[in-house]
């Protein structure tokens, strides 16, 4: 198949697309007209040594769980090499995420509680493969159309720096999407949002099983006193629609689509992927305990909703079983994003800061004023401008800022000359992500 601007291995493109830490998301079509994704992975980061095979190792682990009945990730069909391009194709929707729920306020504290039982009842079940997901947050937790929420780009981030899994990130990640949560709904709902903060305390002090038994037991603060994904379900599907499938298939043309997954002689379920030191995924008994714990978990979720949820969970029970392999196939789905990194929040801007030199200024001197910006750990791009009293420059940068560090220096280096006795004022003012933020430092000149 010709990987032209329309479509990748079969996967009709639409125009939704948006940035990640990663690359490009794009919603996408399968052939045969189902939703879909396709991720565009950044040509600067995949081209790093040994990216590409952490990436492909981290997909086959996630295929093996997914085959052996894991639910709450997203399914990816295939990795494939178009020249220097390299994509990740899903099979499920990828959209909407959780931050556009959030963003759009489509999110009720009966669903959030939803998605945060169903996030650490995920997490918890990859922990007992000895695998974590390495990037938790509102852009990576995908509500699909019948409101259960997904986890998608697992283990990629940590591909991508080539770190080893680590459970206390995911839960860390897991405690501040609570919050987050508590505070989206504190202003309609505030005993919502106090279980949400308890729930995220828990997982700090004693992990996620604990956080979600928190949840569960503490559903009479939700309105009406119940876990429910009916709000996220509808929220979802009005945000789910885009371009129409294509009207034919495009053939595939192996001369310039190559798949990644599948290596000659060699099947996807015949070795072990290592993912740092001393943790082996071993593929005969790694689905074993992650598929019970995380069934375990959808059960007692089930068995412990009241009212309506109840009958739901029962009526879903007496599906065909067809209709109970599609829904199997929805629940192993997923997620996000909006550039950001490992498992850190959206990017904000927490603070900045200006400090110049406090001593007077000579003739024809070149002054450093050394500016500061405060972030949350997000990752992404902060925009910032330089403005100084003495004239009209205005000096525009971006900075990118990487998960996991929060402090970083700006500087500005002033040369003033000729024979004059003033104030110099540099004003730092961050325009972007918003809210806007400035701060100013002066220093006297005297020639």
């Amino acid at each position: 198949m010709d990987n032209d601007r329309n479509g990748i291995a079969g996967f009709r493109l639409t125009q939704h697309t948006w940035i990640t830490e990663l690359g490009n998301w794009i919603d996408a079509v399968t052939p045969d007209g189902r939703r879909a994704g396709a991720l565009l992975f950044d040509a600067k980061i995949i081209a790093l040594p040994g990216v590409r095979d952490r990436v492909v190792a981290a997909v086959l682990a996630d295929q093996r769980l997914v085959q052996g009945g894991l639910g709450g990730l997203v399914s990816v069909a295939d990795v494939v090499a178009a020249g220097d391009q390299v994509w990740l194709l899903t099979d499920q929707a990828v959209s909407p995420t959780l931050s556009d729920l959030m963003g759009a306020g489509a999110i009720d504290p009966g669903g959030a509680a939803a998605i945060l039982v169903e996030t650490a009842q995920t997490l918890l079940a990859l922990h007992s493969a000895g695998l974590a997901h390495g990037s938790v947050h509102p852009g990576t937790v995908v509500v699909a159309v019948d409101g259960a929420a997904l986890l998608s780009e697992r283990g990629l981030a940590d591909a991508v720096r080539g770190q080893a899994p680590s459970f206390e990130r995911d839960t860390t990640a897991w405690a501040a999407l609570a919050r987050g949560l508590a505070a989206a709904t504190s202003p309609g709902a505030p005993r919502s949002a106090d279980l949400f903060e308890h729930a995220a305390a828990a997982a700090s002090t004693r992990g996620l099983a604990a956080a979600r038994d928190t949840l569960l037991a503490g559903r009479e603060a939700l309105p009406g006193g119940a876990i429910s994904r009916d709000g996220l379900a509808q929220a979802a599907r009005g945000r789910s629609a885009f371009a129409a499938p294509p009207q034919q298939v495009m053939e595939r043309d192996e001369g310039d689509i190559v798949t990644l997954l599948h290596v000659p002689g060699r099947t996807n379920l015949d070795h072990a992927v290592h993912f740092g030191p001393g943790v082996t995924t071993e593929p005969p008994n790694m689905g074993t305990t992650a598929e019970r714990i995380w069934r375990e978990g959808r059960d007692q979720l089930a068995t412990r909703r009241g009212g309506r949820a109840v009958k739901a969970a029962r009526a879903r029970r007496r599906r065909t079983i067809i209709a109970a392999a599609v829904f199997a196939l929805i629940m192993a789905g997923a997620l996000l994003a909006w550039f950001k990194l490992g498992s850190a929040p959206a990017l904000a801007v927490k603070s900045i800061d200006v400090a110049a030199p406090k001593k007077t200024q000579g003739c024809d001197s070149s002054v450093n004023i050394t500016g500061t910006i405060v972030t949350n750990g997000g990752a992404g791009e902060v925009a910032y401008e330089w403005h100084k009293n003495l004239d009209k420059e205005v000096v525009k940068q971006t900075l990118r800022v990487t998960s996991g560090q929060t402090v970083y220096k700006v500087p500005l280096r002033w040369t003033l000359k000729g024979k004059s006795s003033v104030k110099a004022t540099a004003t730092l003012t961050v325009t972007a992500p918003g809210p806007q933020l400035d701060d100013k430092a002066t220093f006297t000149y005297k020639c």
